[in-house]
């Protein structure tokens, strides 16, 4: 963490001054009082994405750990202790100093609420990817590596449809299947009331902590085994797949390093987006334009433009050093990627060169997703946590995890459901269940 590389350096300046005898060590308390600390030009010229307050306090702490060492020092050289004392001191001074900079953080900055709303628990493998309907009826889908796809009912939990048509993994079988469903939503059941918890809290759970998740309750829904249209043109596996604008097209990304564009209802192959150096591992498209990026492990994500149907343009963004494991449209122009490589980059279409916003993460990243009207960015990590940040870089929020709620397995991707009343975020991860949140954003981070 910054704090503690900073405190560190200056416990090392503390020890330097007292191998030197030519520094004078008599000062009055005045003089004391007068110091400024660090300098602040050695911050305050940095491209920092700290609000002013929180920097300016920053800036203020280090100057009183400075102080603090400082005096330490001065008090060893002129009552002559011994060396092992003055470092059980800059120990505990460190400590103190180091929980008083953290404890201020924790004092002045605003977070969001959250509270876990619902479980959907049915598939009997690790869940890979969950999505929200964009038409009416809206309800929750995920795909697993159980071979299947469910339909449920995000109120009530219940498993609505079941899709078992793939012969792989989602998809292992090289191909995307479109298919069709008719649900008939159950009557919603009171949603029992789960204390609101801190992003921030958090109780570690061990193995032998999670539930038996072998029965199977999607048996007595309804299942469909054959596809409407199956698009079969990949080589590989089948990794990520997304309607274009209008629905009339569908884009696909696989391991065989390419992606493809077809026409649903013939089921051509209408472009095959040839030029990553790697395995794709996700593809998205623009809500209201004829745009795709595409994410691979070549640490590149390329964004391809259909929108003059002479021209197919393509730009590649580097700036991850490792997989980009997805890369989502957002307000704007802007792009959002994540990566292995523990960075969640923003970017301006308009300018490749360089992000515009960079978060740094203790654990690689899965498929985010972006609250587009909170502008609000989910973090799904292979730590099984889960954070929420905003387009600036500002951390809001981690999700609550224990022993009794909260994903246990790797969390693979996330998704935001912006209308719905209750559960406005989803996620999914290896424990094989899916979770419904509830996430409260104050108006103040709302208005930013």
């Amino acid at each position: 963490m910054p704090t503690e590389s900073a405190s560190c350096s200056t416990a090392r300046q503390a020890k330097q001054k007292r191998k030197s005898h030519s520094l004078s060590i008599r000062r009055t308390n005045s003089s004391e009082q007068e110091r400024t600390g660090l300098p602040r030009d050695m911050l305050e010229g940095q491209d920092s994405k700290l609000p002013s307050s929180v920097r300016s306090t920053l800036l203020d702490l280090f100057g009183q750990i400075e102080r603090e060492f400082e005096n330490l020092y001065i008090e060893n050289l002129e009552s002559s202790h011994s060396t092992s004392q003055l470092s059980q001191k800059l120990k505990t001074t460190y400590k103190a100093s180091t929980s008083k900079i953290v404890s201020s953080f924790k004092t002045t900055t605003s977070r969001a609420a959250c509270q876990l709303v619902k479980e959907y628990i049915g598939h009997r493998d690790g869940i890979w990817d969950v999505s929200v309907a964009r038409t009416q009826p809206v309800v929750l889908g995920t795909a697993s590596a159980d071979h299947t796809a469910l339909l449920w009912s995000i109120e009530t939990g219940k498993c609505l449809v079941k899709y078992a048509g793939h012969v792989g993994s989602a998809s292992g079988d090289q191909t995307a299947h479109i298919w069709r469903y008719a649900v008939q939503l159950p009557t919603p059941q009171p949603v029992a009331d789960t204390s609101q918890i801190s992003g921030e809290d958090e109780v570690e759970c061990s193995d032998k902590d999670e539930p038996d998740l072998d029965g199977d309750v999607s048996s007595d829904c309804p299942t469909i085994r054959v596809p409407l249209t199956s698009l079969k043109s990949h080589q590989g596996v089948v990794i990520a797949a997304d309607w274009l604008v209008g629905g009339k097209q569908a884009v696909t990304a696989s391991w065989d390093r390419t992606a493809n564009l077809y026409d649903v209802e013939t089921s051509e192959l209408v472009h095959s987006l040839t030029g990553h150096d790697q395995e794709l591992t996700h593809c998205c498209t623009h809500p209201t334009q004829r745009l795709v990026v595409t994410s691979s492990r070549d640490t590149t994500f390329r964004l391809w433009d259909f929108r003059d149907p002479s021209i197919h343009s393509v730009n590649v963004f580097q700036g991850h050093t490792d997989t980009v494991t997805s890369a989502v449209f957002t307000v704007g122009d802007n792009v959002v990627s994540g990566s292995d490589d523990r960075t969640v980059k923003v970017w301006d279409l308009k300018n490749m060169r360089s992000p515009i916003a960079t978060i740094r993460t203790d654990s690689a990243i899965n498929r985010i997703n972006v609250c587009v009207g909170q502008k609000i960015i989910a973090l799904p990590h292979d730590n099984r946590q889960v954070r929420l940040f905003d387009m600036s870089g500002v951390r809001l929020a981690r999700l609550p995890r224990s022993s009794r709620q909260g994903h246990r397995r790797m969390v693979c991707c996330s998704a935001w459901s912006e209308d719905h009343p209750v559960c406005n975020l989803f996620t999914c991860g290896f424990d094989r269940q899916a979770i419904g949140w509830n996430i409260n954003i104050p108006a103040l981070l709302q208005e930013k």
